[in-house]
């Protein structure tokens, strides 16, 4: 959420945001109806004020000054009556629209209407490093499905027999792979500054709301009849961890490595990737998420950061990728700026998303109250990001793909061997 003075005082650069990111709200009724909280507040402040000094008068005054009092009372608490009434409806309105206002892209994010509009920075190969060309095959590669079916790493009729549309069983080498790249990403991030945690699922309204996720994506998460939501992942629940507290300056950075099993009902992607594991309502992720200080050029060092772990991951499963910066329409709410990190697809000849890298300035801990005191003693929203570490099972689609043989084997990266006890699936 940002600030109402800083979207006073810069009315036209948040319309600007608000149309680069292709999100329709209402600036000029927002403020229209600031301006009457505004003087709501006053006129109640006025009269509360005049309250209490009426209550330090009343036991000195004589009786006709009394009566006199009491009247002037009476007829102010029925004002203030009337005026706390209407500012219970304003408010209504003003809380409304204030949650629907996005967060100001950085400068750097490319205009655009959706992800096809998003603009390459980079492409890593194991072959060639930064730059490479993509490795090619001398035969027609099979796609993930093909490839887990043959060798009997899945059951996906059985999982829509089970679990419905998008349902799926991982199985023999499918749930070892799985097992072998959790081993792998929490190996890594125990060499590094992070928190590990296991987070909950199941979250209240008020961190989906905090997050940015509420109101805006509600038809994409699954709701139960408590009026609780399951999470898509773990950054809504490990952001509601200091809700309403007030941290020092001296504990950040905050570094989480966080666990969650997640849910996405997937709705506005009914036609997209319905068969295998690639899009699916029910999966398991880790995540980067940080708090650092109120301070822009912490905020994209840290995001830099993030990025480059995900991208090491992918260098160490040599899974050749791409880095995109997001344009202004495949950006969320709250994000100032986002990469979407994508490895390479051969039986689809495109580049698919397996992370995404986001900061967020101010905009969640203002709406979680989420605060550091600095060295001065001032009291500040801390900066939040988050990024992706690993995320299961779509990685497999691209780990299978990539390290297929034309008979339909598989060779398992070699920082999975260990763990799988075998180099080859299939053979």
């Amino acid at each position: 959420m940002l600030d109402i003075k800083f979207i006073r005082e810069n009315k036209d650069i948040v319309i600007a945001g608000a149309r680069k990111k292709r999100m329709n709200v209402d600036i000029d009724r927002l403020l229209e109806l600031d301006d009457q909280r505004r003087a709501l507040q006053a006129s109640l402040d006025g009269g509360r004020a005049t309250q209490n000094q009426v209550s330090k008068e009343m036991p000195s005054a004589d009786k006709d000054r009394r009566e006199t009092l009491l009247l002037e009372m009476k007829n102010l608490k029925e004002t203030l009556s009337g005026q706390e009434e209407k500012m219970t409806t304003v408010l209504q309105e003003w809380r409304a629209l204030m949650v629907q206002v996005p967060n100001v892209p950085d400068m750097s994010v490319p205009e655009g209407d959706s992800d096809a509009d998003n603009k390459e920075i980079r492409q890593w190969s194991p072959a060639s490093g930064f730059g490479g060309e993509r490795p090619a095959f001398d035969f027609v590669p099979k796609n993930h499905v093909e490839l887990m079916l043959a060798n009997d790493m899945a059951d996906f009729e059985r999982g829509a027999k089970v679990a419905g549309f998008r349902g799926y069983f991982l199985k023999n080498d499918g749930a070892k792979l799985v097992w072998a790249l959790e081993q792998f990403v929490q190996s890594r991030f125990a060499e590094k500054d992070f928190t590990p945690m296991i987070v909950p699922s199941l979250v209240r309204r008020e961190s989906f709301v905090g997050t940015g996720y509420l109101p805006q994506s509600e038809e994409d998460l699954y709701k139960t009849q408590d009026g609780d939501y399951l999470a898509g992942t773990a950054e809504v629940s490990t952001m509601g961890y200091y809700m309403e507290e007030i941290l020092d300056k001296k504990d950040l950075p905050i570094k989480w490595f966080a666990f969650s099993p997640c849910f996405r009902r997937e709705a506005g992607s009914h036609g997209k990737d319905t068969k295998g594991v690639f899009r699916v309502h029910e999966f398991a992720k880790y995540e980067q998420v940080m708090l650092c200080e109120a301070n822009h050029e912490e905020s994209v060092r840290w995001h830099e950061t993030l990025t480059e772990n995900s991208e090491k991951l992918l260098q160490e499963l040599k899974l050749p990728y791409r880095v995109v910066v997001n344009c202004g329409g495949d950006l969320g709410l709250g994000q100032v700026k986002k990469y979407d990190i994508e490895a390479w697809m051969p039986s689809e000849e495109t580049y698919r998303e397996t992370h995404s890298s986001s900061y967020f300035h101010d905009f969640q801990t203002r709406r979680l109250n989420i605060r550091y005191r600095d060295e001065e003693g001032t009291v500040r929203y801390a900066h939040s990001l988050n990024n992706t570490a690993l995320a299961f099972p779509r990685i497999l689609c691209q780990i299978v793909e990539n390290n297929q043989h034309a008979d339909g084997s598989i060779t398992i990266p070699d920082v999975l061997r260990g763990a799988m006890g075998k180099d080859v699936i299939g053979k």
